[in-house]
């Protein structure tokens, strides 16, 4: 990061992306771009108006002290020559108490104009939200006005409409000031028409409305009784919202509330004037050197919950999944950017705000800061927890929504808190004061600690990962034996019949295949569930708990081992992609495998470029630069989101794209946006990065096969998180798409998820964007198995289907202890050698048969390599107990047992009948 970077960082940013999520909510609920833009000019002149009428008072209280000195100085330099005029002028100047540098208090209005005109003009001047669109005259916000031509020359009406403002402002705003003072405020608004004369109309709009704002200021200023006119002005601003939310019957609950807030607190001032109540007439103490310290010590706290706590407990919890394979990122960074951010925000801003502030708003920042520091707290701590898994664009499964009793209760929290935090303020200062000094001491312990462990988890990235240095090849065939293990995550087994009845052409893709519906697995996530697919019923839950003086990561490395071991000393020539957590880590430790230096190891995810065949090219890398933007933008809004109550945080969130304005980004004539926003069941914008990096690897799959003409046995052990990525794709191909519109398909095909009677319920997001991560992996499956046939390597090749675990979509109705059992409901599909046709088996299986299924008929009585015991069937007899847990940070829960879940037992043969579940327990 460079210093202009870092500079720009700290100071620009902030404001860019205050005036962003302004607009782009405006936007969303008025539903016009250039009422939006209104609406930001006037949010942002009432933001900074107190700024501005502080600076104009230190102008004028400087303009006062050079008209009182300027006699006496001018007699002392026209008496006095050289040193001897120099230690006059110094010692008039400290007798008035004036210094040299005070003459800068006349440039305040211009300093702080700089920082908004540079946040304004980035963000609006390459907004693509404004391509295209018209407002009034302006044919076109995204390009400059061109009313008319003169010649080849554009005439643009808006920047000279917008100097002429600048004029008229200045005249009245100058008046009786010293002509240095009318040169500065004319030369500034000649340089904003040089600047601003070829920039896009929506810009120069935003400027020319702060100009109107401007001049209408100075003439207020004018006003008998400019409290009362302003007061009225907000409350009409007020009766105008209030309408607004009244007529839309399209805003939800929330949004109403949001705004009817905002209507209340516009009308507040004129209530105030007409009763007579006024806050000068309200004694407020002073703020002292102590409240001073207090409100930069709440802001440096905030800073750091925000820009330090959570930015890097959310990259800790997973550090892998924030390093792009192929174009590596060190995840610290993200932490740096939003501590920069934060700092900017809170410190800086938050301070320039304070200290242009009178001593009783002082005051009230004091109090204020101290209780945003404790709702925070809270809201983080207790609110808001349970939302799902979180992307690594910082996107949730499903959007996060809160029913009317968690906000009320959530209100009443934030108001006790609040009144808590005021009182302690009040009353115990000196408490509070440590409160603050610990809760800063912790929050950076905390933070540093994360952060460490991150730049840990990277240093060790780069030394023992190269994914760029070698394509993976995956060789079969045609005179051997082929065995192929592939564990699709989380894919569903209870979605199976419901897609092949869709898409019947895959029935003939999926020639030889059977199909078990009465599959169980053994745990709610991989880390549960995934050790007993790969080494058989050795590695269950409970068989893992029971060797407890061996740790989870090694007996799950060793279940990784059982089937590549098994078949490589049986003469396979073994090749491993993606093992799953392999030495726990999220993108897998190939080193585990290291003793077996003939196994051919390879990771896949993320290694291909779904919109360019080259994945080193410049749309690659190009790509990533997008990402690493959107996270160095939105670990702070998440950030934000996480410490507002409930009212705010769907606000906030914005379907994962938190109020960005371009949220998608032209690529080499490609329209991307790697973040997904949904819109109900049937409509999405975007794509979902984590979804393409495993989709592009069943794309590639018939690319990195490699036919060998030769009589060698081959072995594949596979993983792929299609399956894991829910999103939305366009029917009824069910491809990635920027826009996906599934409206009238959805419509016309509803009858496609009722069979026999049995309806698969398909009315929630998560239901819908299983459904088609599903399908989506058995079509591309179904292309390389055609292949597989081409190159006449299907029959001679066992495929077996197999996922570690289900998810609780509440398809079908099969609970236990208010527990979805869908969880333990995983895909499991076999093709022996020459088998034909697609049977449906009703035989009960578990997806630790996984092993014994791909060593039956090859391997005489199969052992496991490591502990000698047979790889068979046996144990599943009787009830079989298995663990839901959300324990699935394996840097958490990697100690000798399972950290403690609920665990379920299950007898009979139908997993789909809730009456052969039953709860056991926590522990």
């Amino acid at each position: 990061m460079s210093i202009l970077s870092f500079l720009y960082t700290f100071i620009i940013t902030p404001l860019e992306l205050l005036f962003e999520v302004i607009f782009t909510v405006a936007n969303k609920i008025i539903g016009n771009a250039g009422l939006a833009i209104i609406f930001l000019s006037l949010a942002v002149n009432f933001l900074v108006l107190p700024l501005y009428k502080r600076a104009d008072e230190l102008q004028a209280e400087e303009r006062d002290i050079q008209a009182k000195m300027a006699p006496r100085l001018k007699h002392i330099k026209s008496t006095f020559k050289g040193d001897e005029r120099f230690l006059m002028l110094q010692e008039y100047y400290r007798i008035n108490h004036y210094k040299p540098i005070y003459a800068l208090k006349s440039s305040v209005s211009l300093l702080l104009q700089i920082p908004f005109f540079i946040a304004a003009y980035n963000l609006l001047s390459g907004m693509q939200s404004l391509q295209g669109m018209h407002f009034g005259f302006i044919s076109d916000l995204g390009k400059e006005d061109a009313m008319f031509m003169i010649g080849s020359f554009p005439v643009n009406v808006l920047p000279i409409l917008m100097t002429l403002i600048n004029i008229v402002s200045g005249i009245i705003y100058t008046k009786g000031h010293p002509l240095r003072a009318k040169i500065q405020v004319y030369g500034l608004a000649a340089i904003f028409l040089v600047l601003l004369y070829h920039s896009p109309a929506g810009l120069v709009f935003y400027w020319l409305l702060n100009n109107v704002f401007s001049l209408v200021k100075n003439i207020f200023y004018k006003l008998k009784n400019p409290k009362k006119v302003l007061s009225v002005v907000l409350a009409v601003s007020g009766a105008a919202v209030l309408i607004l939310t009244l007529i839309r019957p399209d805003l939800n609950l929330r949004q109403k509330i949001l705004l009817a807030a905002g209507a209340v607190l516009l009308a507040l001032p004129l209530v105030f004037e007409m009763t007579g109540t006024r806050s000068a007439q309200k004694p407020v103490a002073k703020a002292t050197s102590k409240d001073r310290l207090f409100f930069l010590g709440g802001a440096v706290l905030m800073a750091f919950i925000t820009g330090l706590l959570i930015p890097s407990a959310i990259v800790n919890a997973s550090p892998a999944e924030f390093i792009d394979v192929m174009h590596p990122y060190n995840p610290v960074l993200y932490i740096i950017n939003s501590m920069l951010l934060a700092f900017g925000s809170w410190v800086l801003w938050g301070g320039v705000f304070y200290f242009f502030m009178n001593d009783k708003i002082k005051s009230l920042f004091c109090k204020g800061i101290w209780m945003i520091c404790g709702i925070s707290v809270t809201d983080h701590l207790l609110f808001g927890t349970k939302l799902g898994n979180l992307s690594s664009t910082l996107q949730y499964d499903l959007t996060p929504s809160f029913s009317l009793p968690e906000y009320i209760i959530n209100i009443i929290a934030v108001i006790v808190v609040a009144a808590v935090f005021y009182i302690a303020y009040k009353l115990i200062p000196k408490i509070s004061g440590t409160v603050l000094i610990v809760g800063l001491l912790t929050v950076m312990g905390i933070g540093a600690y994360n952060s460490a462990q991150v730049w840990r988890t990277y240093l060790w990235y780069q030394s023992s990962t190269n994914p760029s240095s070698e394509m993976p090849v995956i060789p079969l065939s045609r005179n051997g034996k082929n065995v192929v293990v592939l564990m699709l995550d989380r894919a569903m087994g209870t979605q199976t019949p419901y897609i092949f009845n869709e898409k019947p052409e895959l029935l003939e893709q999926f020639d030889g295949f059977t199909y078990y519906p009465n599959t169980i697995s053994y745990g709610s996530y991989t880390n549960f569930g995934a050790p007993v697919l790969y080494g058989g019923y050795e590695y269950t839950p409970v068989e893992m708990n029971a060797r407890s003086d061996e740790k989870l990561e090694d007996k799950h490395n060793e279940a990784l081992k059982v089937m590549p071991v098994l078949f490589g000393e049986n003469g396979y020539t073994v090749t491993i992609c993606d093992p799953s957590y392999a030495g726990y880590k999220t993108i897998p430790d190939l080193s585990v495998f290291d003793d077996h230096p003939e196994f051919n190891c390879y990771n896949t995810m993320g290694r291909f470029n779904y919109f360019d065949d080259d994945s080193n090219s410049e749309t690659s890398l190009k790509l990533s630069s997008r990402t690493n933007e959107i996270r160095n933008r939105n670990f702070f809004c998440y950030s934000l989101m996480r410490i507002s109550p409930v009212l705010l945080q769907e606000t906030i969130y914005d379907g994962g794209l938190y109020n960005e304005s371009n949220a998608s980004e032209n690529v080499d004539g490609i329209n991307i946006s790697v973040v997904q926003d949904i819109d109900g069941i049937s409509k999405s914008t975007g794509y979902r990065k984590f979804f393409l990096e495993s989709y592009t690897v069943l794309t590639k799959l018939s690319d990195i096969t490699s036919i060998l003409d030769n009589d060698d046995n081959t072995f594949l052990m596979m993983s792929n998180d299609t399956t894991h990525s829910p999103c939305l794709l366009q029917e009824p191909d069910y491809v990635p798409a920027m826009n996906v519109d599934n409206t009238q398909y959805d419509t016309d095909m509803v009858s496609r998820f009722t069979i026999d009677g049995v309806t698969m319920q398909m009315t929630t997001e998560d239901q819908v964007t299983h459904y088609q991560v599903n399908m989506a992996a058995y079509i591309k499956l179904g292309e390389w198995f055609d292949y597989l046939r081409e190159n006449g390597v299907y029959d001679n090749t066992r495929i077996i289907l197999v996922a570690d675990h289900g998810r609780d979509l509440g398809q079908f109705n099969v609970m236990c202890n208010n527990e979805d059992m869908e969880f333990f409901m995983p895909l499991l599909m076999v093709k022996d050698f020459g088998s034909s046709g697609f049977t449906v088996s009703e035989e009960f299986m578990t997806n630790g048969d996984t092993p014994s299924l791909a060593a039956s008929g090859l391997i005489n009585d199969p052992l496991n390599p490591f502990t000698g015991k047979p790889l068979d069937s046996n144990t599943k007899t009787g009830p079989q107990q298995v663990l839901l847990s959300n324990k699935i940070d394996v840097d958490e829960n990697n100690g000798y047992r399972f950290l403690p879940g609920s665990w379920f037992a299950f007898e009979g043969e139908d997993p789909h009948d809730p009456a052969n579940w039953t709860y056991i327990g926590e522990g």
